[in-house]
């Protein structure tokens, strides 16, 4: 080998290990290609127990069907053959319990004949596909019944689920929430819509209003008693209401019942005065009828149940399905529950945020609170003690002091010093709805939170006291809030009436509009070496850009096909880099400053992104939260460019 080549191969590896020494290795994230490993949990919109297997159940989920053989231990993906979105209804055949039915939002009925390994559609004659409710007729099997939305009604199948009929007769609700039939006559059954209760004494031929002293206009949940069965009773947007003559009258039954929203209720099979109550206060436990209730919720993390189940040969165990945190199970009839979400990769991911010095560290807030992983989201744990609202909007951490992290919630802002528990720090927040937290990189004690209607607030203790700062700011619903790193006092309000800018730390505001067609603005991101540079993401819209401080904008969508935007990340070592996290495409990728874009999907399973953050020591890493899947990561391969370097001789 000559000198000269010996000279290039040196100088070539050296470059290579150069580069490659700036890459850290990511323990979890996908080498082009995306992976997720939770949070678990999530949102359960409805559960369901085999009643001839009862250790084996289901849940539908924002990301389908999931399903356990293990009373809960633990849960697969159950998803062959169903569209990637949200399950809102499930139905078990009752004499074989392998044939299910599935109710999705959006894409019709699905039927699995085999416990759910795969699934077909099951959609003639269907034409509204937004289903809520399925119910089968427990002595003919194959008759099953749909409720959708949508002013699309009832439809009934005696085929199982080959063809649909409207049976609309009389229905005047837009909305079918719920259905319920008569276990000793199959012929008679109830529908709880947005117009209240309608009865069917024919199979679904004919309804009519089943209202008489039914105050409430929303039925959610409708349970009839399986011995007695002229005794019914109504989960509504008011509490419990009981009727004892099939629902020819009704009589409001709540004492002890502190919830407002009742979406569930189960009943007891064999002992059927007892009755528990999903709501959004918890679980709410009935030993009478319903006359007396008392709260049933220990151990529950979260507050908002909207799913209930119960095993019918042993009632004492129950399960329950919450807004955001999973399944919850119960095995001493509501006294206390646990957590069983092992394998349930079903968080919806609203917010994300990096550890600035020890980026394996990952924070995750979702609809059940915050989840944090210390191996770059190979693994996550529940970090939620204290908090007291759970759906997370916004995550900040302390650029100087990263063990100090900030929780934008519903129920306003929370924080957390050295790992500990949360504390509220709401002090002068008029509003506590909490949509986008920006702080001040100096001093990191400056915080800003961007609020649902209530505008920006301000505070410079830590969240010690707030100040609302909203002079001139027309737009009071904040979706997003960026800070100029080399000029703190500058910063920018995304919101649904376009961008608004201050430059003396959000004492005054100005409309900042130019050439923002769309002006419904889900994220910002500003350049951090040019920070006259910044991007929104917009709804309907795709991504815009100004290149003077948001003077002038325009559209940079080339190749960016879906345009709905929300979140937005910039690379912090090559800002010519640029993500969009899209809904319904993924993430998208530019390398020149938004000129153009790439999908980057590979492993993405749920193209529906809420939320993007980069590792800042290693930006080849990036994290999506998704609607319903869970944080996704992917480590993209570092593409070495080789050149031909030249030996000059002296």
């Amino acid at each position: 080998m000559s000198l000269t080549t010996k000279v290039r191969i040196v100088l070539i590896i050296g470059i290579l290990i150069c580069l490659i020494s700036n890459q850290t290795s990511t323990v979890s994230a996908g080498t082009d290609t995306w992976t997720s490993n939770g949070p678990e949990g999530g949102f359960i919109a409805v559960l369901a127990v085999d009643p001839l297997t009862p250790t084996t159940l289901y849940a539908g989920t924002y990301d389908g069907v999931f399903k356990s053989t293990n009373a809960g231990g633990s849960w697969t993906a159950a998803n062959t053959g169903l569209p990637v979105g949200s399950v809102y209804a499930l139905a078990i055949d009752p004499a074989s319990t392998s044939t299910l039915y599935a109710g999705t939002y959006g894409a019709g009925v699905f039927k699995s004949t085999n416990g759910g390994e795969n699934w077909m559609a099951v959609n003639t004659d269907l034409t509204a596909l937004f289903v809520y409710a399925l119910a089968i007729d427990p002595d003919n099997p194959s008759t099953l019944y749909a409720g959708t939305s949508s002013n699309g009604g009832i439809f009934k199948s005696t085929n199982g689920g080959e063809k649909w009929s409207p049976m609309n007769t009389g229905m005047t609700a837009s909305s079918v929430y719920t259905l319920a039939i008569d276990p000793v006559t199959p012929t008679t059954l109830y529908a709880g819509t947005d117009a209240g209760v309608f009865k069917s004494i024919n199979g679904g031929t004919n309804w009519s209003p089943s209202n008489t002293d039914l105050t409430a206009s929303y039925v959610y949940a409708l349970v009839i008693d399986p011995i007695t069965p002229s005794t019914l009773y109504a989960g509504t947007d008011d509490t419990v209401f009981k009727s004892t003559n099939s629902g020819g009258n009704w009589n409001l039954t709540n004492t002890g019942l502190t919830a407002f929203y009742v979406d569930t209720l189960v009943i007891d099979p064999k002992t059927p005065t007892m009755l528990y109550a999903g709501s959004d206060a918890g679980v709410f436990k009935s030993v009478d009828g319903g006359t007396n209730w008392s709260p049933s919720s220990t151990n529950l993390s979260t507050s908002y149940v909207i799913a209930l189940s119960i095993n019918p040969v042993t009632p004492a165990t129950l399960y329950a399905g919450t807004e955001g945190a999973g399944v919850f199970k119960s095995m001493n009839n509501g006294g206390t529950w646990s957590a069983v979400n092992t394998g349930m990769l079903n968080s919806s991911v609203l917010a994300l945020a990096i550890d600035p010095d020890t980026t394996s560290t990952v924070y995750a807030g979702t609809y059940g609170g915050v989840f944090k992983s210390m191996d770059s989201s190979g693994s996550w744990i529940p970090f939620s003690t204290g908090l007291t609202a759970f759906t997370v909007h916004a995550l900040a951490i302390d650029p100087l002091n990263p063990g100090t992290v900030y929780a934008g919630t519903t129920g306003g802002v929370f924080k957390s010093v050295n790992g500990g528990s949360w504390t509220a720090v709401n002090n002068g927040l008029t509003t506590t709805w909490i949509l986008a937290l920006a702080i001040d990189p100096n001093p990191p004690s400056t915080l800003y939170a961007g609020t649902e209607g209530g505008g920006v607030f301000k505070s410079t203790d830590g969240g010690g006291i707030w100040i609302e700062m909203n002079t001139d700011l027309t737009e009071l619903i904040i979706n997003a809030l960026v800070i100029n790193p080399t000029s703190p006092g500058t910063l920018y309000a995304g919101t649904t009436g376009g961008v608004f800018k201050s430059t003396n730390g959000a004492t005054t505001w100005v409309p900042v509009n130019a050439n923002l067609t769309n002006d419904y603005v889900y994220s910002l991101a500003i350049n951090p070496t040019t920070p006259s540079t910044l991007y929104a993401g917009t709804d309907g819209g795709g991504v815009f850009k100004s290149i003077n401080a948001g003077g002038v904008w325009n559209a940079t969508n080339t190749e960016l096909i879906y345009d709905a935007v929300y979140g937005l990340a910039i690379d912090p070592k090559t800002p010519t880099t640029i993500y969009a996290g899209t809904n319904g495409g993924g993430v998208y990728k530019s390398t020149n400053e938004g000129d153009t874009w790439i999908g980057i999907n590979p492993g993405l399973r749920n193209l529906n992104v809420n939320s993007l953050v980069i590792d800042s020591l290693s930006p080849s890493t990036l994290y999506a939260g998704t609607d319903g899947s869970g944080v996704f990561a992917i480590q993209q391969a570092f593409v070495i460019k080789v050149l031909y370097l030249p030996l000059v001789r002296r």
